[in-house]
């Protein structure tokens, strides 16, 4: 039967392909007493060889998707089925007890899991609980013959359908397959969508229920242009949607004729259009897109992606490559912004009531606990340095004192590599992210210290407006273009000029077609958005007049009260 939802269009493009559902299977079970233990055995040998099987061809496409460092722990997963120990328990444990294979299993995992998660002394040691849980989740699946997702094993052209996408099940999408995605929850600004931007793959977020309404091999038609998804497309609503996704790409291949220009507006003055990336592997597209530098590296994926703190030779030849791939221009790093939905299995974080407004990203760095690992990393990016124009910003900062401990930190890091002897490039800038409104509206205090500010606006909306933005149900309340939002960035913006240092952005605002004008009107220097988003930000530019955009920004900023007044001057401006 055919059904259309509306959701947030999160990534841009239009596909239409078959449903493959990305949710985890009930993996509930009924402890039972068993007369035959060698028949329990052998459907635990044959679940241990199916999963082994499994995670070698998981391992393999991770490999060549997201690199071998990435993709070793999936080697610790095997090495658990392999362990001797485990498997000769969980074997005991059948015979003695004449349990069914399933029950015993999950009782010598849990017992485990315990053991290694009570050794706080031992970090490594912590880390193969999570590897234990993962395992033994893929062998009950086997048990119970039931199929665990496996993105990475895709093998034909399909549309994901998820409750939501983590950021590791995301980068190991291949965009030869993978279409488009669509969840229940999320927004413009969530990481899913950030990273569907980043690998250009259409996405429609916060469809509610889309999980219960599709079933693997159900045909799906989705805009990430309109936010339109159609299950059980007829023949005419195909023809629809892929005549969309024709002249999105005849749109694109416009844009495309601009790649190599230099991005003036339409009375020739020049704004910076750089690109946000996650791994080393984006730089690619963003030298596809024309972009003019990276304005935004989330190095936390560094962390995400490896079952161990990335030694600091193993964070100097991801930042080398970064810098050497973009031949010279600038690279915004940010350092490691782990805390609320970014979580790491081998570093124990305490439970929070808001984890957004926790310990997190700097507060992190410049704590007992992640000292050791801030310098690990501020060192690795300084002997990277040498290889390209390297801007370190530090997330989250709400205080000077923050900021003054981070820089100071990063000085005698600096002066021990010297003094060892290490090459250090002498024009490297250090700033901040603001995205804490006590830091917008500080921001004349902090730019007598900053090199820089990059305003990070899907953070700073919501705490302005007090508005969780992954909560369906305060979403109006994420406005980027409310006047309060608009006074905050200009206040940055003014501050940062009269100090005569520049600002940029990295939120998602910086690349929102309806709010390019007003900060070009308020005078942002650099703009730093998904790759994807570059050229058709460039092609709006190239036909704004840089005054017109002022006035506009003026009564913006002095006239209106709310969003809508705004979008009526935007619209009055850049029609």
């Amino acid at each position: 039967m055919t059904e259309k939802l509306k959701g947030i269009a999160a990534s841009a493009g239009v596909a239409v392909a078959k449903a493959y559902l990305l949710v985890q299977p009930d993996l509930s079970f009924e402890t039972k007493t068993v007369e035959n233990s060698d028949n329990e055995e052998t459907r635990l040998d044959a679940a241990l060889t199916a999963s082994t099987d499994e995670l070698s061809l998981i391992k393999e496409k991770a490999e060549a998707s997201l690199g071998a460092d990435a993709a070793s722990v999936f080697d610790a997963h095997m090495m658990v089925l392999s362990d001797p120990d485990f498997v000769s328990q969980i074997k005991d444990t059948i015979k003695s007890k004449k349990e069914n294979a399933e029950a015993a299993l999950k009782e010598v995992a849990d017992s485990f899991i315990t053991i290694f998660e009570g050794m706080t002394d031992n970090p490594y040691m912590q880390e193969r609980a999570a590897d234990i849980k993962d395992v033994t989740k893929r062998v009950m699946a086997n048990l119970l013959g039931v199929k665990l997702p496996s993105p990475a094993l895709i093998n034909e052209e399909v549309i994901i359908v998820a409750d939501d996408l983590t950021p590791s099940e995301t980068a190991q999408l291949d965009k030869k397959y993978v279409k488009a995605f669509v969840t229940n929850i999320g927004g413009k600004t969530s990481h899913s969508a950030i990273m569907a931007n980043t690998l250009e793959i259409p996405a429609v977020l916060g469809l509610g229920n889309i999980t219960e309404l599709v079933k693997n091999g159900d045909l799906i038609a989705a805009s990430g242009l309109t936010g339109e998804v159609v299950i059980n497309p007829d023949e005419a609503t195909q023809a629809e949607f892929k005549a969309a996704g024709e002249a999105y790409a005849k749109q694109k291949a416009e844009w495309a004729q601009l790649k190599n220009a230099e991005t003036l507006t339409a009375d020739g003055k020049h704004f910076e259009l750089a690109a946000n990336i996650g791994t080393p592997k984006d730089v690619e597209g963003v030298n596809d897109n024309g972009s003019e530098a990276i304005g935004l590296y989330r190095t936390e994926f560094l962390y995400m992606d490896s079952d161990h703190f990335p030694t600091e030779d193993e964070q100097y030849e991801a930042y080398k490559a970064v810098l050497e791939g973009m031949n010279g221009k600038p690279v915004v790093v940010r350092t490691m912004d782990i805390g609320g939905d970014k979580k790491l299995p081998y570093f124990q974080m305490p439970e929070e009531m808001n984890p957004f407004l926790g310990w997190r990203a700097l507060r992190i760095s410049l704590s007992e606990g992640g000292d050791a690992m801030f310098r690990t990393q501020l060192r690795a990016l300084l002997r990277a340095s040498v290889h390209g124009r390297l801007r370190i910003m530090f997330p989250m900062v709400a205080l000077v004192s923050e900021f003054r401990k981070a820089k100071a930190i990063y000085d005698e890091e600096k002066a021990n590599l010297i003094s060892e002897g290490t090459a250090i490039a002498d024009n490297i800038e250090v700033g901040i992210m603001v995205e804490i409104p006590a830091a917008a509206v500080l921001a004349d205090q902090f730019a007598k210290e900053v090199d820089f500010f990059s305003i990070g606006t899907n953070d700073l909306i919501q705490y302005t407006m007090a508005a969780d933005r992954m909560n369906e149900k305060v979403s109006y309340l994420y406005q980027p273009y409310n006047p309060s939002i608009l006074r905050l960035i200009d206040n940055v913006i003014k501050a940062a000029h009269a100090e005569g240092k520049w600002t940029g952005m990295c939120g998602a605002m910086a690349g929102d077609q309806t709010a390019v004008p007003l900060l070009m009107g308020m005078g942002l220097d650099e703009f730093s958005m998904s790759a994807t988003s570059v050229l058709q930000t460039r092609a709006l530019m190239k036909r704004l007049d840089s005054k017109k955009m002022e006035e506009l920004a003026h009564k913006a900023l002095t006239e209106t009260s709310t969003v809508e007044e705004v979008l009526t001057l935007v619209d009055e401006y850049t029609k």
